[in-house]
């Protein structure tokens, strides 16, 4: 089969040591891209694994012309190999899915649908989450809350990990240099006009989340300082409440001495408490500073979010060098 100057839909998965689900994930990407009206593409970007998934990959790429292969040459995260794979997709629409098949590719037809109504970002919403610990769903369910509260208010209330983008915002997207930040809060809190269709998602048949709590607690510092100033308030009201408290307790001492209430000092204990609890309260201020002061650094270097292993077919080595296509 020859493959298309421009197809209607992009498939983009990224994925990292999923050799179990990617045989599966081709049967029914196969079926879905078979059904589908127009022509596909597969973007699958691999990042950097290091079981045999770059050969399941790779046959699939090179035995399917539709199929576009990509490897990063480091482990850059999830949401960095999905930025490549929207630089490197060349549909009038994309969609994002992962490879362990949590998100049901066949929930695709019904995007394009609200796609085609005039959507230009379609988010498959989450109603339930199938096989997952009740910790997992607490701390998802407390990341939203924060999300929504402090930082983007239109965040769906139980997440949105699948969703379809059209050509102009895969081109606005493409666009934003950040590195640390969600590309889903980002496609979010750029607007356009947005539509949502309810799915459930499944439970892992094979492997583990490679969602680690590290890589969860990195995403929230990175949503929250991407797109909130909330944490700098908060350290503002801190600090005028402890200034605040000091004068007061020091205007209590002082009068209780005039008027005979108070004989001695406040002792040690009182000193030490004061002491740490002012300390940490400095510390911790210090340290929400360091993530934005850091985060800006990181941005001023100017180091790639990714670079480009090799691909199926040949593709430049950076992830900044395709050409935007316009949007139809």
């Amino acid at each position: 089969m020859s493959k298309p100057t421009t197809p209607t839909i992009s498939l983009v998965t990224a994925f990292y040591n999923e050799s179990q689900n990617l045989p599966i994930f081709r049967e029914r990407i196969t079926a879905l891209m078979e059904s589908l009206a127009g022509e596909c593409e597969v973007v699958l970007v691999d990042d950097h694994s290091s079981d045999c998934s770059p050969q399941i990959a790779q046959a699939w790429a090179e035995q399917d012309s539709r199929v576009r292969y990509i490897r990063l040459s480091r482990n850059s995260g999830s949401h960095a190999a999905f930025s490549a794979g929207l630089r490197y997709a060349t549909g009038e629409c994309a969609v994002l899915l992962a490879a362990d098949l949590q998100d049901p590719p066949e929930t695709v037809p019904e995007l394009m649908h609200r796609w085609r109504e005039g959507a230009d970002v379609v988010w498959a919403v989450r109603l339930a989450r199938e096989g997952e610990k009740w910790s997992t769903k607490a701390s998802a369910a407390a990341y939203y809350w924060l999300m929504r509260r402090f930082a983007l208010p239109d965040m769906p209330a139980k997440g949105a990990d699948f969703l379809l983008v059209d050509r102009k915002v895969i081109n606005a997207y493409n666009e934003v240099g950040e590195k640390n930040t969600s590309i889903l809060a980002m496609i979010l809190w750029m607007g356009f006009r947005q539509a949502f269709v309810p799915y459930v998602k499944q439970a892992r048949q094979h492997g583990s989340s490679k969602w680690t709590l590290a890589k969860k607690i990195k995403l929230f510092v990175d949503s929250v300082v991407s797109f909130s100033y909330a944490p700098i308030r908060g350290m503002s009201l801190v600090g005028i409440g402890v200034a605040l408290a000091g004068f007061a307790y020091a205007a209590f001492v002082v009068f209780g001495r005039l008027v005979g209430w108070i004989d001695t000092g406040t002792g040690f204990a009182a000193l030490m408490t004061v002491l740490l609890v002012g300390q940490g309260i400095m510390m911790t201020m210090l340290g929400v500073l360091g993530e934005y002061v850091w985060r800006s650094y990181d941005e001023a270097r100017g180091r790639p979010r990714y670079i480009v292993e090799r691909s199926i077919p040949t593709i430049e080595k950076t992830g900044e060098s395709p050409p935007l296509r316009e949007a139809a």
